[in-house]
């Protein structure tokens, strides 16, 4: 493609992006599958651009987009929220897990013959839910704030999640031994230190945030800082992706610092928040990246083998039929039927799954060729069922199909009105004015 072309593109596609969000608040069609669609026209449609034009440059593009995605949302979320969700995300994460393993495991044996182990390989590729394609379709969901906090909390935490389980069972396949207590201990202390990093560089930056907004152009060092923060973690075997949120969260709730007697003995420390401007650019950055992320997933993926496609969209559905009774098992019953239902069609792949298969493809393990095309077609299946139900269950019966799996949860009304009752008993009672004397 002519430079020409690709920068006239580039200012097109652009223009679009602001064009599918808006259609998506009057039509609730996702812009996420208007953009995969640009991506597959352009990519293996018409083969105007391959995502191997772009190199090592676009994996790179594809982790910068997710560091920012993760940050900008880990902003929004409070402790409080924090506090009521991350045990229901982290066991969402793991019900869900669980039950990809078991299932997809059976599912591989059976249709391509391939041995446990490879089964478990593929399956824990599979289990990761791709948090740059969650957060931004929940952004604009009409969902409790709590639900929002636990499918973020779900989607990185699933993303570490894999990487362990895979990584252990590759060096299961290798070693041919299965170490259960190292994968555990990789897993906690990816996730625990992965966060204290992320939480610690934030209390840092805060406070040179008076000095850094001295310097010219500083507006940009706020992100520079999370990509250092994110490859540290990585470099010394930890969740990068962790770090980030974590980085975001800290960042977010810095006021609460202002709480704790701790700080009263140290006047040099003085932690800030970020300003409106700061928050408003990041959240334009999230728009942008997140706008050529999805393009790129479109154009990246490889499907030759129909055979392999067809059992690409029967593997995704079968996906979407466990997350039903995982959703169930792992919320409680006073989430809405909304929020529930909303939780059971979460299941899009993308960065974690595709970075890991590639990893598999590396090492040439039997079977690595066919789990690389099934992982992209699942990709893709994923993707585009999870953003057509957001519009079907909004539009259609398809809410009720879902609902009848929830029957036992509150309704929307009904926790509009626990609410009303909630206000009332909280107000004062008015106590009548005393009696007139007649005189």
């Amino acid at each position: 493609m002519e430079m020409h072309i690709a920068i006239f593109s580039v200012g097109i596609l652009i223009f679009l992006a602001h064009f599918f969000t808006k259609f998506f608040e009057k039509t609730r069609i996702p812009d996420v599958l208007m953009l995969v669609v640009i991506g597959l026209i352009i990519g293996p449609g018409l083969q105007l651009v391959s995502s191997k034009s772009f190199g090592q440059v676009g994996h790179i593009f594809s982790v910068i987009a997710l560091i920012i995605i993760l940050f900008e949302s880990g902003l929004g979320l409070t402790f409080s929220n924090l506090k009521k969700s991350a045990f229901r995300g982290m066991k969402l994460a793991t019900v869900n897990f669980a039950a990809t393993l078991i299932v997809i495991t059976s599912l591989s044996m059976w249709v391509y013959n391939m041995r446990l182990i490879e089964g478990l390989i593929l399956s824990s590729i599979l289990a990761a839910t791709s948090a740059a394609v969650v957060i931004p379709m929940i952004d604009k969901l009409k969902l409790a704030q709590g639900t929002k906090t636990a499918l973020i909390i779900e989607s990185t935490f699933s993303d570490v999640l894999c990487i362990v389980m895979t990584l252990g069972f590759m060096q299961m396949l290798k070693y041919n031994e299965m170490r259960i207590t190292m994968m555990i201990g990789g897993l906690i202390s990816s996730f625990l230190l992965a966060a204290l990093i992320g939480a610690t560089a934030a209390i840092f930056w805060s406070n040179l945030l008076s000095k850094v907004r001295r310097l010219d152009n500083n507006i940009f060092l706020t992100p520079a800082f999370v990509f250092v923060i994110y490859s540290l973690s990585e470099m010394l075997g930890y969740s990068g992706p962790i770090s980030a949120l974590a980085f975001g969260i800290m960042l977010g709730n810095i006021e609460i610092l202002h709480q704790i007697p701790f700080f009263d003995n140290f006047p040099v420390l003085k932690p800030i928040q970020l300003s409106y401007i700061e928050k408003s650019f990041f959240g334009e950055a999230v728009f942008l990246l997140k706008t050529f992320f999805f393009v790129y997933i479109g154009l990246s993926i490889q499907m030759t083998h129909f055979s392999v496609v067809l059992a690409g969209f029967i593997f995704s559905v079968v996906l979407y039929f466990i997350r039903v009774p995982v959703v169930k098992l792992a919320t409680e019953r006073m989430v809405t039927q909304f929020d529930s239902i909303i939780s059971s069609i979460m299941v899009p792949k993308g960065l974690v799954s595709a970075v890991l298969v590639a990893v598999v493809v590396q090492t040439k393990i039997n079977n690595a060729a066919i789990m690389e095309e099934l992982t992209y077609s699942i990709i893709l299946f994923t993707i585009v069922f999870t953003t057509i139900l957001v519009f079907t269950i909004e539009k259609t019966k398809v809410k009720d199909f879902y609902a009848s799996f929830f029957q036992n949860h509150v309704l929307e009304e009904q926790e509009e009105e626990l609410k009303e009752n909630a206000a009332n008993t909280l107000k004062p009672e008015k106590t009548p004015p005393p009696p007139t004397q007649i005189i």
